[in-house]
């Protein structure tokens, strides 16, 4: 690939969004730093903290800015509705659909900014705390202001100016006398902007650690309530700056006390018969913003949960439960007015299992058919509880009417959505990553009976990656009627799969594949194409797709680990052709 191709596919792949969002980010804290070092009214919570105070608050901001956006990414009825809007506008780019799509991934970089920004926010106020607590302290035996200098004229200007609500210092009581420690923690504590900073901060490390991916796929429950937690969250990000512990001065009393003028004179203040005397310095509440920034984010939010709540209440009708190899289940379903494409999925709740728990999965079935269905694959406490509800763990099928209810939300939009806009298609499904496909080989199969030359999409590269032998046995089925209807149609060409089998097989059972090996059928799917032993070889799988498609689309869809996605994603890259007559390749992952 050519430094000329490399820079041209760099400009197609690049997305203003996230450089948009990264330089949003550098101007909340370039402008609230230059703020608060340069204004005025800035000017003596400066003396007494230094540039802490200027850090703190330029974090604020930063946090003030994500917390508003981490909500957005997840209001998926949102996503969906603007994802829709691009699919029918011509003016729409690609690349805008595609980073529609990956709003979970943003929602997590919003997050690791969150963190970063929280670290900074309460290491900057930390040393605020421990300056001012020293400022007041330093002062404690001169309480009545016999001492002149300036900090100790800002510490006590609430007892110099005999209005105790003009002060400067949070610090306002006297030394409790504990050890420093506890008793700086205390002073920190009290005041609201304290204790709610305390609160928010726990309750975000909490969601924060538990979102892992270990933590997400093994205990998924963990995960969905700990994340619930936002709502404390956000109620103490409100709560937070209501308390307007950063003070500044006021504008009628920089009219009179130009700070820049009085602080090398503090003996001064106030003192009558004094030429150019300066007045005390009259100081203010800072005002809360954080309700600014979140309440049209978590309004949307809670349309989306209101839209989710009266989903869940209208009827779905279970029409059969399909027990498959490899403990897959598939679960057919019927819900008036459901709408979908193919490549969507839905959120599924039983409330027999859960009143609370939506879980996540692709739709298997084509918009073409009766019915909508999934394959849910049994690896942790809620599948297996929805297994044996459905009485897919017994020899005796449950019969329909007594069949749990389920409640659905969706369907909503993936990049998988988007293969019909192309005229060549690459799609990879790793293990269970293949249920997006299912749904879009059973609607290219339906919609293309009588209809295929009106495609745009003229041809599919199907690639299949499975661990073991018992993976491909409930999907066989499928891919040999799509094989033998292009074989009837004249279009043996339009789909060219390839299955991979990476692992599982044994010694003994290697020699008989290799006996078979001159059958027409292979021996383990019973389909015409022979199955691959090992991994691909994606760059030469690669080489071979651009040169039969040169001066072509190649949308590569994939769903599956992010192992193979960066190798994937790199061979897209690596492969494109944007100048001249190659293939170009356009990378779409699925998220949710």
């Amino acid at each position: 690939m050519s430094v000329f191709d490399i820079f041209a596919w760099d400009l197609v792949e690049f997305s203003f969004i996230p450089l948009i969002w990264l330089g949003w980010n550098i101007y909340q804290v370039v402008k609230t730093i230059i703020t608060y070092e340069t204004a005025p009214r800035y000017h003596y919570i400066r003396q007494l903290t230094g540039p802490g105070v200027s850090v703190a608050k330029a974090g604020g901001a930063v946090l003030n800015l994500n917390s508003m956006l981490i909500l957005l990414p997840i209001c998926r009825n949102l996503i969906s509705f603007f994802r829709g809007s691009c699919n029918t506008n011509q003016f729409c780019r690609r690349s805008v659909r595609r980073q529609l799509d990956k709003n979970i991934t943003f929602h997590k970089c919003v997050a690791y900014m969150i963190a970063t920004w929280t670290v900074i926010h309460v290491v900057a106020h930390m040393f605020n705390f421990r300056n001012l607590y020293y400022n007041r302290t330093d002062c404690e035996n001169d309480y009545y202001g016999d001492r002149t200098d300036l900090s100790c004229k800002l510490s006590n200007i609430a007892n110099l100016s005999e209005d105790t609500n003009n002060w400067i210092n949070p610090i306002l009581r006297e030394n409790t006398k504990l050890p420093f420690g506890l008793d700086l923690i205390l002073q920190g504590l009290t005041p609201i902007a304290g204790w709610s900073g305390a609160i928010l901060t726990v309750v975000f490390i909490v969601m924060f650690s538990s979102a892992t991916e270990f933590i997400r796929r093994s205990y998924f429950e963990t995960f969905w309530v700990t994340h619930h937690l936002f709502t404390i969250y956000f109620a103490m990000l409100l709560v937070h700056g209501t308390g307007g512990i950063i003070r500044s001065q006021t504008a009628d009393s920089l009219n009179v006390h130009d700070p820049e003028i009085c602080q090398d004179s503090p003996q001064t203040w106030n003192m009558s018969g004094v030429e150019d005397a300066c007045p005390y310095p009259k100081f203010v509440d800072g005002k809360p913003a954080s309700w600014k920034w979140c309440i049209g984010p978590i309004a949307l939010y809670i349309i989306e949960r209101s839209i989710r709540f009266v989903r869940s209440f209208l009827k779905v009708t279970v029409s059969k439960v399909i027990k498959h190899p490899s403990n897959v289940i598939e679960v057919q379903m019927k819900k008036a007015g459901f709408k979908m494409q193919p490549g969507q999925y839905i959120f599924l709740k039983c409330p027999s299992i859960s009143h609370v728990q939506w879980h996540p999965f692709t739709l298997t079935s084509a918009p073409e058919q009766d019915h909508f269905s999934v394959h849910i694959r049994l690896v942790g406490d809620w599948t297996k509880s929805l297994s044996k509800t459905m009485g897919a763990d017994s020899d005796a099928a449950i019969d329909p009417a007594n069949l749990p209810r389920v409640a659905v939300d969706g369907p909503f939009g993936t990049a998988s959505v988007d293969i019909f806009k192309y005229q060549v298609a690459m799609c990879v499904g790793a293990g269970i990553g293949i249920t997006p496909f299912a749904s879009i080989l059973r609607s290219i199969w339906l919609k293309s009976v009588n209809h295929l030359d009106n495609f745009k999409l003229r041809k599919v590269y199907f690639f299949w990656i499975c661990p073991d032998t018992n993976a491909f046995e409930w999907f066989t089925e499928l891919l040999e009627s799509i094989e033998n209807h292009f074989v009837e149609q004249g279009k043996a060409d339009f789909l060219k799969y390839n299955i991979y089998l990476t692992r599982g097989w044994t010694n003994k059972q290697a020699k008989h594949l290799y006996l078979q090996e001159e059958q027409e059928i292979d021996a383990i799917t019973g389909l015409r194409q022979k199955t691959n032993y090992g991994k691909p070889m994606w760059d030469s799988i690669f080489k071979h797709i651009a040169e039969e498609n040169k001066g072509v689309s190649v949308g590569t869809f994939f769903c599956g680990p992010k192992a193979l996605s960066a190798v994937l994603h790199e061979n897209c890259n690596k492969h494109s052709k944007v100048l001249g007559e190659g293939a170009r390749f356009f990378y779409n992952k699925e998220n949710f």
